[in-house]
């Protein structure tokens, strides 16, 4: 498949909001047909309580596993298919799902993200300082945005830092929707040849890391492949996800200076500016695409059995039923929810994860550069991304 000469529909954007075709989209029908970066068409889904409903049912809408709809143009075998799904979890429905994630839970809880609050501090302390040392300009991204949770999770799984380039640079390709799709299915199998090389070393000497608790504890249950899987989809998702909410979150904060000024006069308010830059900036475009297992009915739409359904997460989150000025960021709001983790049973394993990574590294930035300001030549957004996002933002303090 060619590389699209146009961005599809559901990941348009105009700065921070979503594009103003997507948002009437949402406040007008509310399903439409569009076709997604695989070249089928599926129904998307706008608003809020219609999203939450699609995402919280499972049995009707099932989950189809990104290599079932990329197989027939990446022409993949029904082998190499499987081995790409495996250990997936945003690629399987319960029970796969529920016996794969039980394994995982107890790694991510609050508790336990409360025990790697000190690395973490310790991890922006020393990129802050190596910032400072070197002096402005600087680009956020990489002094700072990316190298933070690209370390963390490292750390986490059991993953060699000085591998971060290369898994990095396979990360990129992978969700970069403008690379054809054969491209982006050898990134895919490349970063799973990558983490079945670290599942062997594992299973060889089992570390104190989650792959090496996951052999140790789990090694009866899981195949290699599954273990793969697991470490692939943690590492990509850890270090991409809250890494673009870092760099577009202060950007956010930059251009918002009435806010800014607020979680500096008041830092106690970090846990409710998190949860609203989540909500306004709703990095991911789209969920898992799920396909109708049953003749059903979404947004008054009618839903026949085998189409497939999207949910835009911008677009939900945004919605005037959830919040009648959604399109206005307030870090003092309170309680409006939101759906940037995804709902249901596959809400987001390392939500509390990310939490904790931002509501640690941006008050730190904002305290060590209270100055910080955006230079020339400006940011530079990734549009064509599956995680929206910057690839550069110069700044100086």
């Amino acid at each position: 498949m060619s590389a699209p000469a146009i961005l599809p529909f559901h990941m348009r954007r105009s700065g921070f909001d979503p594009a103003p075709e997507l948002s009437a989209l949402r406040d007008d029908e509310g399903v439409r047909r569009i076709t997604t970066p695989f070249g089928v068409d599926a129904w998307l889904v706008t608003r809020f309580a219609d999203v939450r409903a699609v995402l919280s049912d499972y049995e009707l809408f099932r989950i189809v596993p990104r290599p079932e709809l990329e197989r027939g143009a990446a022409k993949l075998s029904d082998e190499d298919a499987a081995r790409l799904r495996a250990g997936n979890l945003l690629g399987v429905d319960p029970p796969d799902h529920t016996r794969l994630r039980r394994m995982l839970t107890g790694e991510f809880t609050v508790r336990r993200m409360r025990r790697l609050e000190p690395r973490i501090r310790e991890i922006v302390d020393a990129h802050l300082d190596a910032m400072e040392r070197e002096g402005p300009p600087a680009d956020l991204v990489t002094s700072f945005a990316l190298p933070i949770p690209s370390l963390v999770i490292c750390e986490l799984l059991g993953v060699p830092y000085s591998d971060r380039d290369e898994f990095q640079r396979r990360s990129n390709r992978l969700l970069d929707i403008s690379i054809p799709l054969v491209d982006r299915v050898a990134a895919q199998g490349e970063m799973r040849g990558y983490m079945s090389e670290l599942v062997a070393r594992a299973k060889a000497d089992p570390g104190d890391d989650l792959l090496g608790m996951l052999v140790r504890e789990h090694g009866d249950e899981l195949t290699d492949a599954e273990l793969a899987g697991i470490g692939s989809l943690l590492l990509v998702a850890g270090h991409e996800t809250t890494s673009n909410m870092l760099s577009l979150g202060t950007l956010a904060l930059l251009r918002h200076p009435e806010q800014l000024g607020l979680l500096a006069k008041e830092p106690e308010r970090i846990d409710e500016a998190v949860e609203e830059l989540l909500r306004w900036l709703s990095i991911v475009h789209a969920v898992t695409i799920k396909v109708a297992t049953r003749d059903t009915e979404v947004g008054g739409r009618a839903i026949a059995a085998g189409e497939l359904v999207m949910c835009s997460i911008p677009a939900a989150n945004r919605d005037p039923a959830l919040l009648p000025d959604g399109d206005r960021l307030d870090i003092a709001r309170a309680g409006a929810g939101h759906v940037a983790f995804g709902h249901g049973v596959h809400h987001c394993l390392g939500a509390p994860l990310a939490r904790m990574e931002m509501r640690t590294a941006y008050p730190a930035l904002l305290r060590r550069f209270p100055t910080l300001r955006e230079v020339e030549p400006g940011p530079r957004f990734r549009s064509f991304h599956i995680v929206y996002g910057l690839a550069s933002l110069p700044v100086a303090w």
